[in-house]
């Protein structure tokens, strides 16, 4: 496994479980089954171990976090709840079945939980923070300001805590207009987050891995999709389901349009599949040669992953995989798939950048305006050599325009993947309370469309200051001059 020679470690584990049935073994086979991409075993193994084995609080939460870590989350949700029902004084069941819930499902439901585990312990960090997070996301900003203050004045113990309580007292502050103060609270979020990483050498791979993509992009030509097409025509190809990518930077409006797009009947929205980075993102665009039947291979494993996140029935549907961190992988997704419909989303990228800076993300709590400055040019400057090929089935939509107009703006988005406007995509914020966000934005999708985002940049202008010469050119490009 370690190797990544999946094909021979499974079999080894497949020839293990026949010879120890009775041994921890199993648990370790699920796990290398998810490492694999072999989503399918990895879900047959661990229902065996539920049958198996004695269905205890602990045993649950474990199978609920494996389900959690491939993105089944429906899954997570169910095997959570049972562990919080059938051990109500679990206060680490009841914990993690609030910490989900948190993330999807109304507030009410959510608090009910969180109630419950500050029953069990008052004192708990984690309840007390989760009891102040569904404050502000309740819009009780004045009693989750105190309570956040409370928790940090405290003395935490866990550092995930601690920094998070910054993270959110920011964003009650910039909703309340006090930004000076909100800037100082994102400054000593980001101080206490970088004890808990090597700065060192996530700056050491951030670099690399900018300077890399961008030159693989840059270095293709613009007509390198007719060679693809030639290489792996459409007869080499397994027959599968229309399929779009929904991309660009993270912070664009990507959550908000694959939710509006999922509202519609005819269409099957994932938010941020693995199958790309397990699947596609290590497929060498620039390679001269990569044989058909391997790349139809891959096809197959990516839609099965798609699929099986999808938990529905997909026939006769549009699949969307919304992917903002992938878009910087689009090469070599589109060497597999030519006839890939490729949707990105726009935002001001001023906005984008603040709003970046403002998200507890453990990937990038480090970075600085600069850092994610230059983070959003590599992701554009990718977007922007890729456009540039020669028969790419493209559009790009500005969050601005759905905000201002969400019928005429989602329409021709619809159009684009072949279908009408559906009225339930004007109403989407009402399915979108029972679905599991992978967006730190969760709540905002669970409501009607607001403005209130659009131009929040200006009142950080003097913070921004130093980074809008580097975003100047890209605002000029996508009509934010």
């Amino acid at each position: 496994m370690e190797q990544g020679n999946y094909a021979e470690a499974l079999g080894g584990y497949a020839k293990l479980v026949r010879q120890y049935p009775g041994s921890g073994v199993w648990g370790e086979y699920g796990s290398a089954a998810a490492m694999a991409s072999d989503f399918d075993l990895a879900d047959r193994i661990w229902e065996r171990i539920r049958s198996q084995e004695p269905n205890t609080a602990d045993l649950l939460s474990r199978l609920a976090r494996e389900y959690q870590n491939i993105r089944l989350h429906a899954k997570a949700r169910a095997l959570h709840a049972a562990a919080a029902s059938i051990e109500p004084g679990n206060l680490d069941a009841q914990i993690n079945l609030a910490a989900l819930l948190a993330r999807t499902s109304s507030v009410g439901e959510a608090r009910s939980v969180v109630n419950k585990c500050l029953e069990l312990d008052p004192r708990n960090e984690q309840g007390r923070y989760l009891s102040a997070q569904l404050d502000r996301r309740d819009n009780k900003l004045d009693e989750a300001e105190r309570q956040f203050r409370e928790l940090i004045a405290s003395g935490l113990q866990q550092p995930y805590i601690n920094y998070s309580c910054h993270y959110e007292l920011a964003q009650i502050l910039d909703r309340t207009g006090r930004f000076d103060e909100a800037m100082a609270e994102l400054a000593e979020a980001k101080r206490l987050a970088r004890q808990t990483v090597n700065v060192e050498a996530e700056l050491k791979m951030f670099d690399t891995w900018h300077g890399s993509v961008v030159h693989k992009a840059k270095s293709l030509p613009k007509n390198i999709l007719e060679t693809w097409n030639k290489s792996f025509p459409l007869r080499a190809r397994t027959a599968g389901p229309a399929l779009a990518f929904l991309g660009g930077p993270e912070r664009s409006g990507t959550t908000l349009l694959e939710k509006i797009l999922d509202a519609h009947p005819a269409v099957a929205a994932c938010d941020e599949c693995l199958g790309i980075s397990r699947i596609l993102s290590p497929v060498d665009a620039a390679a001269p040669v990569i044989p058909a039947q391997r790349l139809d291979v891959l096809r197959q494993r990516y839609l099965k992953i798609l699929i099986k996140t999808l938990g529905q029935s997909v026939d006769d549907k549009v699949l969307l995989d919304k992917n903002p961190p992938q878009t910087v992988h689009l090469p070599a997704v589109l060497r597999a798939f030519p006839e890939l419909r490729v949707l990105i989303a726009l935002r001001d990228p001023r906005d984008v950048v603040l709003s970046l800076y403002f998200q507890n993300h453990t990937h990038s709590n480090y970075l600085t305006f600069e850092l994610l400055a230059q983070h959003y040019r590599s992701v554009m400057d990718v977007w922007l050599a890729v456009r540039e090929w020669e028969g790419l089935a493209w559009m790009e939509t500005r969050y601005e325009d759905i905000v201002a107009d969400l019928p005429g703006e989602g329409s021709r988005v619809t159009s684009f993947l072949g279908l009408d406007w559906h009225e339930n995509q004007a109403r989407y914020h009402e399915r979108n309370r029972e679905k599991t966000v992978m967006s730190n934005n969760y709540s905002a999708v669970t409501q009607p469309v607001y403005k209130r985002s659009v131009g929040r940049w200006r009142a950080y202008e003097k913070q921004l200051a130093p980074v809008l010469p580097m975003l100047e050119p890209y605002c000029r490009k996508f009509g934010y001059a």
